[in-house]
């Protein structure tokens, strides 16, 4: 599809409503809070490039204040031609061999350049630090097979060759890797562990979330396991299996658990306690994509997560043991 006017290439067209809780919000502020990792000059952009429609009527000024009742269309155009360039960021590398380097990501760090946001991500610190990084993804995302939000930390396995990176993006459709996470959720759960199968696709009314939904969503499976609450709070384990956006933040939310510090599925004035999700990749368990070599990666939690879990009352001694490569958790 084109924009007539222009001539660009449109590879995705996003539809919002706005409510009466955005009233009076600047258009160019309220499609940021919209549309997950674009940044503020890449929105004007959009809207400078009469890319943005309101009631059928293209939006001509980033300053225009929302109505409440309108119904917004977004053209986003095809990636410009730029490449990712290495920036020397800290990175933890936790395993690296010929084939696969696993890190260990840190809050705040975007895994990939996207809408206008081409620099600081995890992308540019891999090319920085590693050589040579799989192809298949192009110039934007080398080496990239999964990835995790900006505000999640933890593990994130890295193709370095292509055939590493089609057996690991096989690995992951078919479902032959177990991946864990450690969250602090809102909240002591009736049930200590359980099972969460629904659907789940974009919310209704707010295009930056997802939620559980009766139809035109995709299958979502989450198996839980509280490990520790305190009045107000749990420490859960969960494994997934499937990998859908924000799936952890959504099942919590689900089960009337948020989990503590997330703003988008949870309570905004918990900024106090937490700067962040409490939410951690921690364990990863696959076959060595090339030599089939069963593999058990841990990373600890970070030291954000470990200073709010303390401060809640979380007993952590001897609950998250430091483990090497193979040992199976207890």
């Amino acid at each position: 599809m084109k924009n007539t006017k222009n001539g660009q290439e449109i590879k995705e067209i996003i539809e919002i409503a706005a409510t009466i809780d955005d009233k009076g919000k600047r258009l160019d502020a309220f499609l940021q809070e919209c549309i997950e990792g674009a940044t503020k000059n890449y929105i004007q952009k959009l809207i400078e490039n009469e890319n943005v429609i309101i009631k059928g009527v293209v939006a001509s000024k980033c300053g225009l204040k929302v109505k409440g009742n309108e119904d917004i269309i977004v053209n986003i155009p095809e990636d410009e031609s730029i490449e990712a360039v290495p920036e020397d960021l800290p990175i933890e590398i936790i395993y690296e061999d010929n084939d696969i380097v696993i890190i260990n990501k840190g809050a705040d760090m975007v895994v990939h350049p996207a809408h206008g946001n081409y620099n600081g991500t995890l992308v540019n610190a891999l090319m920085f630090h590693i050589k040579d990084l799989s192809s298949i993804n192009g110039v934007i995302r080398p080496g990239i097979v999964h990835r995790l939000d900006k505000d999640t930390s933890g593990i994130i396995v890295v193709a370095k060759n292509d055939v590493a990176h089609i057996k690991l993006s096989e690995m992951f459709k078919e479902k032959e890797l177990e991946k864990t996470y450690i969250c602090i959720c809102k909240g002591n759960f009736k049930e200590k562990e359980g099972r969460i199968e629904n659907l789940i696709g974009r919310h209704l009314k707010d295009r930056k979330k997802m939620a559980v939904v009766e139809e035109n969503g995709r299958v979502a499976v989450s198996n839980y396991e509280v490990l520790q609450e305190i009045k107000g709070f749990s420490l859960v384990k969960v494994r997934i299996e499937t990998g859908r956006t924000h799936q952890i933040r959504v099942h919590m939310r689900f089960l009337n658990h948020p989990i503590l510090g997330d703003s988008v599925y949870g309570n905004t004035t918990e900024k106090e306690i937490a700067k962040r999700q409490m939410l951690h990749a921690y364990n990863l368990k696959l076959n060595h994509p090339i030599t089939g070599k069963e593999m058990d990666i841990f990373a600890p939690l970070p030291k954000d997560m470990e200073e709010v879990a303390k401060k809640i009352g979380f007993d952590l001694e001897g609950l998250f043991v430091e483990r090497k490569e193979g040992v199976k958790e207890c």
